[in-house]
C-alpha cells in the first residue's frame, strides 16, 4: 500500500515521501497515528514546499554531524568503574555514561548515538562507534579504570611537579 508521509520515520522515509508498506502496518500504525495520510496530487502538492524545506534543514544538519564526527574521531573516554580482584566491573558500563564522558570533553554527542557490540563488563580498552547517521561513523576508545586509579594518576603527576 502506498502512503503519504507526514512525519520523518526511521527507516522508511522523510516527509513529503510516497512509500510502499505493508497494508497492516499502515492501516494499523501510519494513518490511525497521523504518521502518514493516503496520497493524491493536491496533498502531494501542498506539502512540497514544506518538503524542500525540511530537506535543505536535513542537509544542514547532516554536514553539522560530519564536521563532529571528524572532531571526535580517535578520541579517548576514560571511565572509573568499581572493579573486583579479577577485573571484572559490579554492573557495566553504559552508553550515556561515555556520551556523558565526551561531553565533558567538549564533543556534541547525544547518548543515542554511542554503539556498544556488547555491555562492557571488565577493567580494559575498548572501541566503540559513534553512529550519528546512518553513513556517518566515527570511532573512540573506552578505557575502563578501576575507582581510584585515575585520582592515584593524577596525584603521582602533581607529586612528579612538585619535586621539579
Amino acid at each position: 500500500m502506498k502512503v503519504l508521509l507526514c512525519e520523518d520515520v526511521e527507516s522508511l522515509g522523510w516527509y513529503g515521501d510516497v512509500v510502499e508498506v505493508k497494508e497492516g502496518y499502515a492501516r494499523n500504525y501510519l494513518l490511525p497515528q497521523r504518521v502518514a495520510v493516503v496520497p493524491s496530487e493536491s496533498k502531494i502538492k501542498a506539502m512540497a514546499e514544506e518538503k524542500a524545506k525540511r530537506s535543505e534543514q536535513r542537509n544542514v544538519a547532516l554536514e553539522r554531524l560530519k564536521k563532529i564526527a571528524e572532531k571526535v574521531e580517535g578520541a579517548e573516554a576514560v571511565i572509573a568503574a568499581k572493579v573486583n580482584e579479577q577485573g571484572n566491573l559490579f554492573g557495566s558500563i553504559s552508553e550515556s555514561q561515555i556520551a556523558e564522558n565526551l561531553r565533558q570533553q567538549g564533543f556534541e554527542i547525544a547518548d543515542k548515538f554511542v554503539r556498544l557490540d556488547h555491555h562492557i563488563k571488565e577493567a580494559g580498552e575498548f572501541s566503540v562507534r559513534i553512529k550519528f547517521a546512518a553513513d556517518i561513523t566515527a570511532t573512540v576508545k573506552v578505557t575502563v579504570v578501576p575507582e581510584g586509579q585515575i585520582a592515584e594518576a593524577a596525584d603521582d603527576s602533581t607529586e612528579q611537579t612538585n619535586a621539579e
